[in-house]
């Protein structure tokens, strides 16, 4: 079943930075307090107590984190119950969208920007600065090139659109490495002047029918809103469960 292997990915990618706190699987980036980068996934059919809720809202806090969480609530719903009463706020609730790569519609053409893959340090900077620039992040460092990178060598996708008369990356995406054949489509961000043009579309429909390449079965994503869910499917994607992003502010943490 699609929703237990998106779990397993899920804990997966927590990789060696995780910790078990309780029925969680807690990850957390020591170069990055970002809310996406630092979050905890439940085990199925968990029924934490308040007990373990307080363990993992300590191990957050600990580390100068926002105690949260992003997993799919129907795989273990007697979870939200527990962190509300334990002063935890749903985020969002985002739908999952997957696409079979060989039904994936062909990127569109989008005239003055070059699409490919991102493979040697300076491509890769390029996408680091493209997405922070989208996703509001005031610089571009080193850790933002070694993670792209360990990304490619992990075995997943990184994807590069470059103004063709600058030469300047103006957007980015990327697949992360997969397990199981599983992976998210991610951070697809495309500089503030070039929007509306259609190359957040181009990424998405290139990195998907570049997935079988690297072993990518099943790739996934979680659209922020409608305009952006009618985009993915006009590629092909479909719903086909919904995730749940929730946190706990810190002045509340004990």
């Amino acid at each position: 079943m699609f929703s237990h292997c998106l779990h397993a990915y899920l804990r997966a990618v927590a990789g060696s930075r995780a910790q078990r706190v309780g029925p969680f699987l807690a990850s957390f980036d020591d170069h990055d307090a970002g809310l996406f980068r630092n979050y905890a996934v439940p085990d199925e059919d968990a029924e934490p107590t308040g007990i373990q809720i307080t363990a993992l809202i300590t191990a957050f806090t600990d580390r100068d984190r926002i105690p949260r969480l992003e997993y799919l609530p129907g795989l273990c719903p007697a979870v939200e119950t527990g962190l509300l009463a334990e002063g935890f706020v749903p985020e969002r609730r985002l739908p999952v969208l997957t696409c079979l790569p060989t039904d994936a519609a062909a990127p569109p053409i989008v005239a003055g920007i070059e699409l490919g893959l991102a493979s040697d340090d300076e491509q890769l900077r390029q996408v680091a600065e493209a997405q922070n620039e989208a996703y509001g992040q005031p610089e571009t460092t080193d850790h933002d090139v070694a993670r792209l990178r360990a990304t490619v060598e992990g075995g997943g996708l990184v994807a590069l659109a470059r103004d063709l008369a600058t030469g300047r990356g103006v957007g980015g995406g990327l697949c992360a490495p997969p397990h199981e054949g599983v992976s998210e489509l991610a951070a697809i961000g495309v500089r503030i002047p070039y929007r509306r043009r259609g190359i957040a579309t181009a990424l998405t429909a290139l990195l998907t029918r570049a997935c079988p390449g690297v072993g990518i079965i099943t790739p996934f994503l979680t659209p922020g809103g409608e305009a952006e869910e009618r985009t993915y499917r006009s590629l092909g994607y479909r719903r086909v469960t919904e995730m749940l992003h929730i946190s706990r502010e810190t002045k509340q943490a004990s």
